[in-house]
């Protein structure tokens, strides 16, 4: 999969603020940037610099850069953050040099009518240190002619970004190609060229994926907001082109932080106000479901998106073109019954695990002709150790990682402290974790390392080494020892979307002894 330079911005608390008037609430505007930043999005824009009267911490339309800044949390991530103002309404005297930290990020933004006095302002905010960015309104209403004009004002100006906004949503496909290359071909290669789209022809996410898929030979960005919240009809949705990145851009934007961002405080509104499109249509698609399985689970009351999510992750694909109610419920009981309150012992994993080597040992058969390699490895770095499915009798381990019962009813005596999910109601366990939080990750099923690597990634764990995870073969004969061995007979093609799956998660993954999983 090709990777490159592209970045996703969520307008959510600006240009979402239209439907509801900026009046998000102040702690409502600081989760939902919390979400985004749990999400792995790369830019947030906070809301609006605007000449208005007085501060109301309440709205996202500020005098200040100070009143927008502190919306944001302690723990910013890989996150940058921008904010928005146009020279007919704001004025640059007001706004503070940089400072280093908080909103880095200025998008400006205007109308053919004072395009050229918005040079001017640009050229201002550069000079305070800011990052900037030029976003001409309706750049379908401009001649060739005069977005020549436009680049050429950029190109001397030399922002970091520059920005296609169609604000009218009038753009199709064509028009996208023609304004792209005249950007592309007269815009210098080091500036970000980036996307903002509406939704009045249903076209955002078509748009975008065809803008995403040029892999033009420069940086880009794309804006996007919660459930496509904005200016009726709506942007583009951001858990939809996410979703996209994910798949086939190697990115690894967190779906559930942004479902259940919707869930809090996007869909509520939606009920007051209407547009674009619902995400139980999403989450139906993104699984290739019959949609009435996503609506069936909505009306049951008490799931959430991330729930629905995770449930649809399971479907056995032969049922999956015709809607089968038994089935549906028998998913939803066996989802209920895993279904645990886990924050306690994650919040203990967090504080043991998260400044340690980490060193997991799996039982593939490398660990029996590696095993030099791998004791030198423990004695030189006294990483902490986490066995999956297993407690091997050649090492010292301090976790045991079980999700699969059959080789947790295999052992007798344990020697170290457990990690099990939820989905082995009856087994002891030092640290107990929801089954359902780590589901999901992985189309093919539920695959422990996959599991053990997701829990370790959500408490922020920055990197793992791995021994043992050889990968499957077709006889089966991939276990160091037969009296674990469960007769899995996966070949090849299963070990390229184990690979993938673990390679999306983006932990920083190093392997010890040789694996199928490896990607380098």
């Amino acid at each position: 999969m090709a990777s490159y330079d592209l970045k996703l911005l969520d307008c959510t608390l600006r240009d979402g603020g239209y439907v509801n008037n900026w009046k998000w609430g102040f702690q409502c505007a600081r989760e939902i940037i919390r979400a985004l930043v749990k999400a792995h999005i790369d830019i947030i824009e906070v809301g609006f610099l605007r000449n208005v009267e007085g501060y109301d911490p309440d709205i996202t339309v500020c005098n200040t850069i100070d009143q927008l800044n502190r919306l944001l949390p302690k723990d910013c991530g890989q996150t940058m953050f921008s904010a928005m103002a146009m020279n007919s309404n704001f004025s640059v005297e007001k706004l503070t040099p940089y400072s280093g930290s908080g909103i880095e990020l200025i998008r400006i933004t205007a109308h053919e009518y004072d395009i050229e006095e918005s040079m001017a302002f640009a050229r201002q905010v550069m000079e305070k240190g800011y990052k900037l960015s030029i976003n001409p309104i309706n750049i379908m209403g401009y001649s060739d002619e005069k977005i020549l004009w436009i680049l050429k004002q950029v190109n001397e100006i030399h922002p970091c970004q520059f920005s296609i906004v169609d604000t009218f949503g009038s753009m199709k496909r064509r028009d996208l190609d023609r304004i792209v290359s005249l950007a592309d071909n007269n815009l210098e290669k080091d500036i970000r060229l980036a996307l903002h789209l509406h939704e009045n022809m249903s076209l955002s996410c078509c748009l975008a994926q065809n803008f995403i898929d040029r892999h033009l030979g420069r940086p880009v960005s794309v804006d996007a907001s919660l459930m496509g919240m904005g200016r009726i009809p709506g942007n583009l949705p951001i858990e939809l082109i996410a979703d996209y990145l994910n798949d086939y851009m190697d990115k690894s934007y967190d779906i559930d932080y942004l479902m259940d961002g919707i869930q809090d405080y996007i869909a509520p509104l939606k009920g007051e106000a209407e547009w674009g499109y619902t995400p139980a249509y999403f989450l139906s698609a993104r699984f290739n479901l019959h949609r009435n399985y996503a609506e069936y689970y909505l009306e049951k009351g008490d799931l959430t998106n991330r729930d629905i999510n995770h449930i649809l992750a399971r479907f056995e694909r032969d049922r999956a073109a015709v809607f089968d109610k038994s089935y549906a419920d028998m998913l939803y009981e066996e989802y209920k019954n895993n279904r645990i309150q886990d924050y306690s012992d994650r919040e203990k994993l967090e504080k043991i695990l998260q400044n340690r080597d980490i060193l997991i040992i799996a039982p593939g058969s490398s660990i029996v002709n590696y095993s030099d390699k791998i004791k030198g490895y423990i004695g030189k770095k006294n990483p902490i150790v986490i066995s999956v499915n297993f407690i091997p009798e050649e090492y010292s381990v301090d976790y045991a990682f079980f999700s699969n019962r059959r080789r947790y009813n295999k052992l007798e005596n344990i020697q170290c402290r457990t990690i099990v999910t939820s989905n082995l109601k009856e087994e002891l366990a030092d640290y107990r974790i929801d089954y359902n939080s780590l589901a999901g990750a992985f189309e093919q099923g539920c695959n422990s390392l996959i599991m053990l690597l997701k829990l370790l990634k959500q408490i922020q764990v920055k990197g793992v080494m791995v021994a043992g995870a050889d990968g499957y073969t077709m006889s089966g004969k991939n276990y160091y020892n037969s009296n674990i061995r469960n007769y899995t007979k996966h070949g090849n093609k299963f070990n390229m979307a184990v690979a993938e799956a673990i390679h999306r998660m983006d932990i920083g993954i190093e392997f010890l002894t040789p694996s199928a999983y490896d990607m380098e």
